[in-house]
């Protein structure tokens, strides 16, 4: 916590509105984990990972596209897939048009798994999150939390 008077030290309502966020993600964070890995064995980042894969063109996206995508690093990305590879979730295959380049693939039991864990993981974000906030909260909070993912994305 931040001493009274520290230079750059938060204000009460500035350092309430980082101490709720810290703890509303973290705890909606714990329930999602803990639906994924109860209903498909999943991560969240293994999530993150086969639904972008699922709506991408083809079921299918570069590795360096994906890595951006789910703003991981190639090599944690590289052991990621490896992982969902050998729950045969997804595949590698080789780019026609650039031998360079790897795509990650879904496979049907990748598409099963999804299909079987988001409605749970839609029932969890609602309860703990949507159905929490009105509609002029979820906006603010789209709109707010949007311009802090697009100024870090930035740099």
């Amino acid at each position: 916590m931040d001493e009274p008077g520290d230079p750059g030290a938060l204000e009460p309502l500035e350092m309430r509105a980082w101490v709720a966020f810290l703890e509303a993600s973290h705890l909606v964070e714990h329930e999602i984990q803990r639906q994924l890995k109860r209903d498909g064995g999943l991560s969240h980042a293994d999530f993150d990972v086969l639904i972008n894969l699922r709506v991408a063109d083809a079921g299918r996206m570069r590795m360096s596209d994906l890595a951006r995508k789910v703003m991981i690093s190639k090599s944690r990305l590289t052991y990621q897939i490896t992982q969902l590879e050998r729950a045969g979730l997804v595949r590698r295959t080789a780019c026609a048009t650039d031998r360079r380049a790897v795509w990650a693939e879904l496979t049907e039991a990748g598409a099963e798994t999804l299909a079987r864990v988001r409605p749970g993981h839609r029932r969890v974000v609602r309860e703990n999150l949507i159905d929490v906030l009105t509609p002029g909260e979820l906006r603010t909070l789209g709109e707010t939390l949007g311009r802090v993912a697009d100024r870090l994305r930035g740099r």
